[in-house]
């Protein structure tokens, strides 16, 4: 006789538990505002990190910088995000999230204040390497806030929430930025997210539970995250899936121009589509996320491929561009449903994977351009970019597929060990 157990959940330990249902938030505690206040925080740092990009032709001139020089300035910051995640994670176990999070907060207010004031190319780049310091572990301890909320099968929306304040700025927070740094100083832009920060950092301690850390928790019990191979899996799938979008955004202004020939003020509208696609995107796939996780990433990752491929045909024409950048952006829920994942995965050091996931996607920040780069430079010119752009989609979802093999025959080998532990006692005769 062969017993079969018919379960699909595994056990959770307590920290895997917390995050998957409701915590006990503080009194009078909303747990809308709790989210609002979170994605303050995920708009204060979209805003900065695009429209860093965006004021680099006002900061350049200014602090006596080539445009190529300049470009480090924005280098700096993405090193800042790569460094600090895992690094605050670790060092912050012990810490209650609440305040973990304000002091985040405080910290990215510092750097973005503080690059206001730069007098020098090299301040600057202290500086700016010091706001992105608190980038990736902010966004892994509001995600696994935002995911303590919530019924489990509702987690992935729950951190698209926090996610959709960093796509919104891609929209609203980013042409905002770039104007006040055309019209009255770029200078006066990071003082601006400066500000939206501080107002974060108080809207988190009026609203957000205070969130204990759990039972045991501590620097050396984070870096367990790092021994498990789904962890550096599902890592690797952002950190290459997601250079496919990086590679197309990062050259686009230059597409629009050189290829498509269209006006230079055209360009704030598409990279608003492109923002548009990217928040539309964020909550389809966290709705998909919380109903089939692991097809929805997957799915995701053909959608981007797909809608790549389309880049270099559409190039020429403002009328068949603009939607297709529409449907790259869409393409941006991937980072949704790989956060959620990594609560899946990560067991025990939840808070090390959640940030590890911000630290990918800059990796895909600097990738995506750099083989873009290799791909002018060979002389394929820039709607070759969207070819670049298929491979790491297609990279991404060969990654996966390994992840989900890996993860199906581990699931078979438990369901075999269940059975026989579950048989053995009664004298059951286990057949192959």
């Amino acid at each position: 006789m062969t017993l079969v157990d018919h379960s699909n959940t595994t056990p959770l330990d307590a920290e895997v538990a917390a995050t998957a249902a409701p915590s006990k938030a503080a009194p009078g505690s909303n747990p809308t505002l709790v989210l609002l206040a979170l994605a303050m925080g995920g708009f204060a740092i979209g805003t900065t990190e695009f429209a860093a990009m965006s004021l680099l032709p006002d900061f350049a001139p200014d602090l006596g910088l080539d445009p190529p020089t300049a470009g480090h300035v924005i280098s700096a910051y993405a090193l800042g995000v790569v460094v600090g995640a895992p690094v605050i994670a670790v060092l912050a176990a012990k810490v209650a999230r609440r305040t973990l999070l304000i002091g985040l907060m405080c910290l990215f207010a510092v750097g973005n204040g503080l690059s206001a004031l730069a007098p020098t190319y090299g301040w600057m780049l202290a500086f700016r390497f010091l706001a992105g310091l608190p980038h990736g572990a902010y966004f892994g301890v509001a995600a696994l806030v935002a995911a303590s909320l919530v019924p489990r099968e509702r987690r992935s929306q729950a951190v698209s929430r926090v996610l959709l304040g960093l796509t919104i700025a891609t929209v609203v927070g980013v042409p905002l930025a770039n104007g006040i740094g055309q019209f009255v100083g770029w200078r006066w832009s990071f003082g601006l997210v400066a500000l939206l920060a501080l107002l974060t950092a108080v809207l988190v301690r009026v609203h957000a539970p205070l969130g204990e850390p759990a039972e045991g928790a501590s620097p050396l019990r984070e870096l367990g995250a790092l021994k498990r191979g789904q962890v550096w899996l599902t890592l690797a799938t952002g950190a290459i899936g997601f250079g496919g979008l990086f590679s197309v955004y990062t050259y686009l202004a230059s597409t629009l121009l050189d290829v498509t020939h269209a006006s230079p003020a055209a360009i704030p509208a598409v990279l608003a589509v492109f923002g548009l696609g990217m928040t539309i995107g964020n909550l389809v796939c966290a709705w998909a996320a919380d109903r089939a996780q692991m097809p929805a990433a997957g799915a995701t990752l053909v959608w981007s491929a797909a809608a790549l491929a389309l880049y270099p045909f559409a190039s020429a024409s403002l009328w068949t561009l603009t939607p297709t950048v529409f449907l790259i952006g869409c393409g941006c829920g991937l980072a949704t449903i790989l956060q959620t994942r990594l609560m899946d995965v990560a067991e025990d050091a939840q808070t090390l994977a959640a940030a590890l996931n911000h630290s990918a996607f800059n990796v895909a920040n600097a990738l995506g351009p750099w083989l873009a780069g290799l791909a002018l430079a060979a002389g394929f010119g820039l709607p070759a970019t969207g070819w670049v752009g298929v491979a790491l989609a297609l990279g991404g979802l060969a990654i996966w597929s390994i992840s989900v093999l890996l993860e199906r025959r581990s699931q078979a080998a438990r369901a075999i060990d269940m059975e026989r532990s579950e048989a053995a006692p009664l004298g059951y005769k286990m057949r192959d």
